[in-house]
């Protein structure tokens, strides 16, 4: 067991971590966990998901949008990095299902800029093996390609 001031003092760390920038439940484990008691950190993580510290579903939303302003990715890659974030699969397979067509959107206006990037180094046939193998969908790459021609 563990007094109340442990508890509050290592909290504290904690949130200093997650205010910094926002973390999942898992990146939080993951930091503290040799650091913290495992009891103690159970429960400061229950304490800081009850206080609205850390939700994992606001984090994938936040998360989906950071990389949709930073970088051309496909939806497949967007998933990759939020499972390697440690966050629960089911969670972001319905946050995709909720914004599937917004994330499509997103993929081809992607995939439209990464040919833009590349067409002056490959074939348009490398082009588009390139973008499947990045996890892009078939119909988004020809969505994309007919609307760069």
């Amino acid at each position: 067991m563990y007094t109340m001031e442990e508890f509050d003092n290592q909290k504290t760390k904690v949130l200093k971590y997650i205010l910094y920038k926002k973390r999942s439940e898992q990146e939080v484990r993951t930091k503290f966990e040799k650091v913290i008691d495992e009891d103690m950190l159970d429960d400061i993580i229950e304490y800081l998901k009850e206080a609205g510290y850390i939700n994992d579903k606001e984090y994938i939303e936040k998360a989906v949008n950071n990389f949709m302003n930073l970088k051309n990715l496909s939806m497949k890659e967007l998933q990759y990095k939020l499972m390697a974030k440690g966050l629960d699969r089911d969670d972001i397979e319905d946050y995709f299902y909720e914004n599937r067509e917004m994330l499509q959107d997103y993929e081809i206006k992607s995939a439209k800029n990464m040919l833009i990037k590349k067409e002056s180094d490959m074939e348009a046939s490398e082009l588009i093996q390139y973008l499947l193998k990045k996890g892009y969908k078939l119909e988004n790459i020809k969505k994309a390609l007919e609307e760069e021609s």
